[in-house]
This record gives C-alpha cells, structure tokens and sequence, in this order.
C-alpha cells in the first residue's frame, strides 16, 4: 500500500517537474522574443540617427568644399593677373633691348662702312706707294751693284799694292789686335789683382784671425776606431761559440763582419755603416761585460742597443743645435745631425766639423755686420748629407739639398749647401763664409788625413795637369800638396801669359780633382842672360 502511494507521489511530481520547465522554457523563450524586438528597435534608432550625422557631415564637406574651390579660383585668377602683367612687363624690356640693340646694329653698320670706304682709300694709296717704293728699289740695287764692282776693283787695287789677299791682311790685323789686347788685358788684370789682393787680404785675415781666435777646438781630429779589447785570448772562443753560431747571430744582427784573428786580444770590426759598427761595438763589449753569450742574448742586446744609439744619435743632434745656438730645426735634420758623430771625412769627425764651421762662419758674419744666425744655421747644415751618403745615391751636396729642401730650410741655406765646393754661385754673403769656413776648418793642421796611396795619386795627378799646358818646363808639388810650383820657358811663355796660365790651371785642377783645402798654384817665369868674357 505504501509503495503504490510512494509511486503515485512520485508520478504527480515529475508531472509537476515537467510542467514548470515547460512553463520556465516559454518564459525563457517569449523574454529572448521581447527582447530581440526591443534590441532590434534600438538599432534602428541608433543606425537613423548615424544616419542623420553622416548626412550633415556630407553637407558641411561640400559646404566647405564649395568654399575652398572658390579661394582657389580666387587665388589662381590672382596669379594668373600677376604672371600676365609680369610677362607684359617682361616682353616691354625685351622689345626696348631689341630696340636699343637693333639701334646700336644700325650704327655700327654705319661705321663699319665709313671705314670700308677709308680701308679702300688707304690701299689705293698703298699700292701707289709700293709702286712708287718698286722703282727706288731697282734704283738702288742697280746703285748697289755699281758699288759692289767698285768695292771690288778697290780690293784688287789694294791687294796688288800689299801682295796680300783680303782675309790674309784680316787675320794679320786680327792677330796683332789680339796679341796687343792680351798683353794690356794681363798689365790691367795684374794690377788690379794686386791692388784688390792687398786691400782684401788685409780685410780678410783681420776677419779670419778674429773668427779663428774666437773658435777654439781640438788641433788633432777623433778617429773612429772599430775594435774591441778583450780581457783575454779565451774569450774570442766564446763570441765564436759552438759551430760559429754567436759569431753568425752576432754578424745577422748588426750586419757587420766581425774579424777574429791571431790579433793578441782584439776583435776588428768591419762594416761601411758606421752607425752599425758602433752598434756591433757597444753590443760586443756588454756582452763581454756580461759574460752570457748565446744567440737569443745577442739579438736581445742588439735590440736595447739600438734604441740606446737613436736615443744618443737624438740627444748628440739636440745637443749639436744648442752649442751652435740654431733652433727651430726639423726633427729630421736634426736626427741626421746626430748620425753625423759617427761619420768621418779624411779622418775629421764630420759633426765637430759642422761645428766648427758654424761658429767660423758666425764669428766673420758678426765681424763683417750680416746674418749671423743665417750664417751659423747654413754652417751647421752644409754636409748635412753625408749622414745618409753611404745610403742613397748621388753627392753629398745634393743630397743635403735635396733633404734641405724637403725639410723646408731656407733658400739661403739651400744656397750654401750647394756651393760650400763650389757646384752652384754662392748667391749670399753668408754661402761665401760657409765656403771660407768649410776650408778653413778642412786645411787646419791636423784636422783631416788621407791614405799613402791615395796622397800619392793626388800628387801625381796635380804634377801631370800642371805638365800638360804647353811652355811648361817643370812642377813640383810641395807642402803635402797643398801648392803647386810650376816653371815655365822663358822664350815660349811671357809675363803677361803667366797670369792666364795661372788661373788655366787652377780651373783644372778644380775640375779634375777632389782635394781637402785648397791648393796654392804659383808660376814662375825666370830669364837669365849669360855671356863668358874670354
């Protein structure tokens, strides 16, 4: 019983159950429909009012667009007006310079006319006057023809009456004109050389006492001596080394031979870099100071030694500029002034040279009241080209020119640099002193030495210019060459013919030789009469 009422409960439930969700389901379902409607409403009103807003902006557009349009034709118009009148302003100045051109056309036609018409009257009276000039012509020419046979018949007269031909009685008149001009020509030389040799030696040897007083350096010059002492025979094995290996490093490093002998503890070192030989030296003796010895060590030293060389070639230029009082000199030149310590010249050290002759040259030019700084700067320079000499080709003058130049030195002291020998004219007074002083410094006693053989060449050399000249008898070289003694044939040569010979001479031997100093050439004509009483 209770069963069957359970289920019938549960029966009436569930229809109740499915009532109210059929009930909830068209609830839901007529709100969604209202709602739909009312929403769709809505839409319409907001697309009707959009609608209305885009419709007014489209109205304003072209509102505002209308009046844009109008400006721009406004503005265009305006500037159609003002191109308009500026191309009629325009076209007025063109057709006024037309005018005005056409005007100025017009006239020079004029002129050009006028002066046809006076172009034509000057060449008709042109050809009148050339016709008039062809007759005197052929006047003249038959009167120079009459001329020429009467110069002729003259000539033939005078040659009958001198039995000479014409260029014969012409070169005897040219040869005594010439002999005659010698001789007064060498009377006037003469006495001119001795008026102006007395006046001027006495000027220059009180310039040159003064200048050399004032310059005090040492009378015997310093010679670089390329060999290294060692503390014994022993230690000649080690700088060999194993199979020569030191030796061969120590050769590739400094690129100097290095010469071991049976020489009682020396070691020579040989090498025309005289920079490199000094290197090899330096290095050499701290090796031998040091006592390690092996290839590794010696290219290590040779490196420090080297950056200790520029470093005393620097400091030696530096201080070069400053005993000479030169400043504002390139770096450059300055370090080849320093290399110049270890470069010789017939035995004189080259930069004590350079030195000397720029306190010489300074000390004549405040004597004589010129550039003394001028004179000291182109003294210190002028063999500025022998610290690279052994390096590049040519001279050492041109060198030292051309680096002169390149480092921007003076045209005066590029001057003095080419004619210190004499290659080029001294163009200042201050190129002359350097000249003087370069062979005052070089003839000094003791300054500079050349070999055996080679004082004998130059001796010989200077004997056989001098024999060469015609009416030479004999020449002696004396005073270790630095004169030549030459005599001549009294009856070929005459005094006034010594002078030339003289100065022939000396011109040669300029020429043809290369000579510390300067060489004094004395001829010497002597006449002697004898007669024996019987």
């Amino acid at each position: 019983m209770l069963n069957h009422m359970t289920l019938l409960s549960l029966f009436a439930f569930q229809d109740y159950l499915v009532v109210f969700l059929i009930s909830v389901i068209l609830a839901l379902g007529i709100g969604f429909l209202v709602g739909f409607v009312l929403q769709k409403q809505i839409i319409q009103k907001k697309i009707g009012v959009t609608k209305d807003i885009v419709n007014k902006m489209i109205e304003d557009a072209k509102n505002e667009t209308k009046t844009i349009k109008k400006e721009a034709l406004l503005e265009a118009k305006e500037e159609i007006l003002k191109l308009r009148a500026e191309f009629e302003r325009e076209t007025k100045e063109g057709r006024a310079k037309i005018q005005r051109s056409e005007t100025r056309l017009m006239q020079k036609e004029e002129l050009l006319d006028k002066k046809e018409e006076a172009l034509n009257k000057r060449n008709e009276a042109l050809e009148n006057m050339q016709r008039g000039l062809t007759q005197k012509e052929n006047e003249l020419k038959a009167l120079e023809d009459e001329v020429k046979k009467s110069h002729a018949r003259m000539l033939e007269e005078l040659e009958k009456v001198a039995q000479m031909t014409k260029e014969e009685a012409k070169n005897v008149l040219i040869n005594n004109m010439v002999e005659e001009a010698k001789k007064d020509a060498a009377i006037m030389i003469r006495d001119i050389e001795a008026k102006t040799k007395a006046d001027a030696d006495k000027k220059a040897k009180e310039v040159l006492s003064l200048a050399i007083a004032k310059c005090s350096t040492d009378h015997v010059s310093e010679v670089t001596v390329s060999t290294v002492a060692l503390p014994s025979d022993d230690m000649k094995g080690r700088i060999i080394g194993r199979e020569g290996r030191n030796i061969r490093a120590l050769e590739s490093a400094t690129g100097i031979d290095i010469i071991i002998d049976d020489t009682p503890e020396v070691v020579i070192l040989s090498g025309f870099d005289p920079i490199r030989r000094e290197i090899a030296k330096i290095t050499l003796e701290k090796l031998i100071i040091d006592g390690r010895i092996h290839p590794a060590r010696i290219e290590e030293m040779v490196e420090k030694v080297k950056k200790d060389v520029d470093n005393q070639i620097k400091e030696t230029g530096e201080a070069a500029c400053f005993d000479a009082g030169v400043y504002g000199v390139h770096p450059e030149l300055i370090k080849l002034l320093g290399r110049l310590k270890y470069r010789t010249s017939y035995g004189q050290n080259v930069l004590k040279h350079s030195l000397e002759v720029a306190f010489l040259a300074g000390a004549m030019a405040g004597e004589l009241g010129t550039d003394i700084n001028l004179a000291k700067r182109a003294g210190l320079l002028h063999d500025i080209g022998k610290a690279v000499d052994y390096e590049v080709e040519g001279t050492h003058i041109q060198i030292g020119a051309d680096l002169a130049k390149k480092y921007r030195e003076s045209k005066e002291v590029l001057n003095a640099i080419l004619a210190h020998h004499g290659d080029a004219e001294p163009l200042t007074l201050e190129a002359v002193l350097v000249q003087a002083s370069d062979a005052i410094s070089g003839a000094r006693p003791g300054a500079r030495r050349e070999t055996l053989e080679n004082y004998v060449k130059r001796l010989e050399k200077l004997e056989q210019i001098s024999n060469s000249f015609p009416g030479v008898e004999k020449s002696f070289a004396v005073q270790a060459g630095r004169e030549i003694r030459i005599i001549v044939k009294p009856e070929v040569v005459d005094d006034a013919q010594t002078v030339f010979m003289a100065k022939e001479i000396a011109r040669k031997i300029e020429q043809e030789l290369e000579y510390p100093g300067q060489i004094k050439v004395n001829v010497i004509r002597e006449l002697r009469s004898v007669e024996y009483a019987k």
